[in-house]
């Protein structure tokens, strides 16, 4: 199926919008990992290699504050295999050979996943998840050189609202699909697991949790439309 002017003009200008909130998210990370401890070197290359802002953050916020670095690495990781609920969902979208569904898997995170399910049709949904990948890949490791290296001139990030970009982004991707109430329900319900795991469980364990509640509930809501 092709796509239409219109359809592909404002793919592409919702990725690129992504992408540049996500650089903003990305000037913070770089600026909070420089103040933490880690190199230019080492921070870019968190970026080129994890790609994945939650991670990243919890990782550099855990070495910061004294943790060790397998602790961070090992929180990191926990905060990440998020992504691979998200990856159930793509694997039809990325599709192709060995090589392009290995490219894909370093792109599946919270942006492109969010623009992907939004689209209409397979072929939107594929335009969507690449054009968002590059757009924010590209804007995210320019925000995180550009943070590193200009930390000194900001001593703390987050007074300039830098850490919101992204969640706001996202939410913004998420809220015109909440239109039934059973979405509402489901969402809400993650969201009182997670905050209320909060003060119980290791950093990542919360996200996990909800991600989990989500996943039970779409199981048993398709178990019913097939009834």
């Amino acid at each position: 199926m092709s796509l239409g002017d219109p359809i592909r003009r404002s793919i592409l200008r919702d990725a690129i919008g992504i992408g540049v909130a996500t650089g903003a998210y990305g000037v913070s990370f770089g600026a909070i990992s420089v103040t933490g401890g880690l190199s230019l070197l080492q921070t870019s290359a968190l970026s080129l290699l994890m790609f994945t802002g939650a991670s990243q953050f919890a990782m550099v916020s855990l070495i910061g504050g004294g943790g060790s670095p397998i602790a961070g690495a090992a929180t990191a990781v926990l905060l990440g295999t998020r992504n691979a609920f998200y990856g159930l969902r793509l694997s039809r979208v990325i599709g192709g050979p060995g090589r392009r569904r290995g490219l894909g898997a370093q792109f599946v995170i919270d942006e492109t996943t969010a623009m992907a399910v939004a689209a209409d049709s397979d072929a939107a949904a594929r335009l969507a998840f690449w054009a968002t990948a590059v757009s924010v890949f590209t804007l995210w490791n320019l925000g995180t050189i550009l943070g590193a290296v200009g930390a000194q001139s900001i001593p703390d990030p987050k007074t300039l609202g830098l850490d919101a970009a992204a969640p706001a982004a996202f939410l913004a991707l998420l809220a015109p699909r909440m239109t039934r109430r059973h979405l509402w329900a489901v969402s809400l319900g993650a969201a009182l697991v997670a905050l209320a795991s909060v003060p119980l469980v290791p950093a990542g364990v919360p996200v996990l949790l909800a991600a989990f509640v989500t996943v039970v509930a779409a199981l048993r809501l398709e178990g019913r439309g097939k009834g």
